[in-house]
C-alpha cells in the first residue's frame, strides 16, 4: 500500500463519516433474513451487507468467528468479503481478537495483515492479555504492510473489569498500561513535536461506548494517543453518539462508531436507510 493505515482510515472518514458495520452473521440474523444456516446463506448475507453498504459506510468489521463455524467453506466466503471491500476501497476490520506470544503472533499477523495472505485485512483485532510485549509481532507486521491493529482496552461486557480495572505492579490499571502501550507506539508515526489529536498512528484502542465512568476513574485520556479507537456498543447495546463525545472529547475525531445489530436486524432492503441513520446521527455530534 501506497499510504498508512491512519491517512486511509482518515480520508474513510472525510468522506462517508464515523459509522462501521459488523459483518455479524449469527443464525439468528440467518434466519430473520429468512436464510438456511449453511455456506450459501452466509455468502448471501455477506456479499448483501457489502453489496448494499458501498458508497454509504466506509468501513466494514466482519466478525471472524461467524465465518470459521461453517469450516473452509465459511472461510472462503470470509475471503471473498475482504476481496469485495478492497474492489469497493472500503476499509476492512478483522475482528479476530487473537493473542500469542513470539512466532505464533507474528503467524496471526502474518495470516490478516500481510499483503500476501489471502486473509489480508486493513487492521485485525488484538488481545493484550498475555502482556503488551506479546503484540510487538502483530504491530511490526502492521507497520511494514501499511495496516493496524486494535487493542482491547476497556469493553462493555460485565466481565471486562475483572482483567481491565486490575492494577499492574507499578499502580497503573491494565486498561491504562494498555492505552499508554498504543502512544508509545503511536508516537513513532505522527509529526514531531505535533499535538494534534487527530493524527492516527498504526496502533488503536477497543473501547466499549457503555464503559461510562470507568475512563475517568482509571485515569486515562485519549487526546494524546494518537490511536484510532473503535468503539462498540453503539445501537443496539444502548450507546449513542453523545457518550462519544463524553468519553472522548476531542478524540472523537479518531472514533470508528461499530454497529451490527441495528443495521444489520431489519434485512437486506433496510440496510442503506439503518446505516444513514445511524451515520447522520454520529456526524450531527461527533463533528
Amino acid at each position: 500500500m501506497n499510504t498508512t493505515f491512519g491517512r486511509r482510515l482518515r480520508a474513510a472518514f472525510d468522506r462517508y463519516g464515523h459509522l462501521c458495520v459488523g459483518i455479524d452473521p449469527h443464525p439468528h440474523l440467518l434466519q430473520a433474513w429468512n436464510l438456511d444456516d449453511s455456506p450459501d446463506g452466509l455468502h448471501y448475507f455477506a456479499m448483501t451487507v457489502c453489496d448494499r453498504l458501498e458508497g454509504t459506510v466506509g468501513i466494514l468489521k466482519p466478525q471472524s468467528a461467524f465465518f470459521e463455524r461453517h469450516g473452509s467453506s465459511g472461510v472462503a466466503v470470509l475471503e471473498q468479503v475482504i476481496k469485495r471491500c478492497q474492489a469497493s476501497q472500503t476499509l476492512c476490520i478483522m475482528d479476530v481478537k487473537r493473542g500469542d506470544i513470539g512466532s505464533t503472533m507474528a503467524g496471526y499477523g502474518w495470516a490478516y495483515l500481510d499483503e500476501r495472505s489471502p486473509l489480508r485485512s486493513d487492521a485485525m483485532t488484538v488481545s493484550p492479555y498475555l502482556g503488551t510485549g506479546s503484540l510487538q509481532p502483530a504491530v511490526d507486521c502492521a507497520v511494514d504492510n501499511d495496516r493496524g491493529v486494535f487493542v482491547l482496552c476497556l469493553t462493555s461486557n460485565p466481565q471486562g473489569p475483572e482483567v481491565q480495572h486490575s492494577l499492574c505492579a507499578d499502580g497503573r490499571s491494565v486498561a491504562l498500561a494498555v492505552a499508554e502501550y498504543a502512544r508509545s507506539i503511536n508516537i513513532n508515526y505522527v509529526h514531531t513535536g505535533d499535538d494534534d489529536a487527530t493524527q492516527m498512528g498504526p496502533c488503536g484502542l477497543v473501547v466499549g461506548a457503555t464503559v461510562g465512568k470507568a475512563v475517568s476513574e482509571l485515569g486515562i485520556t485519549f487526546d494524546n494517543l494518537h490511536a484510532p479507537l473503535l468503539v462498540p456498543g453503539i445501537g443496539a447495546q444502548g450507546g449513542t453518539a453523545a457518550d462519544i463525545v463524553r468519553l472522548f472529547g476531542k478524540a472523537s475525531a479518531n472514533v470508528i462508531a461499530s454497529v451490527s445489530r441495528s443495521v444489520l436486524s431489519g434485512g437486506p432492503n433496510g440496510l442503506v436507510d439503518a446505516a444513514t441513520r445511524e451515520n447522520d446521527a454520529l456526524l450531527a455530534i461527533v463533528n
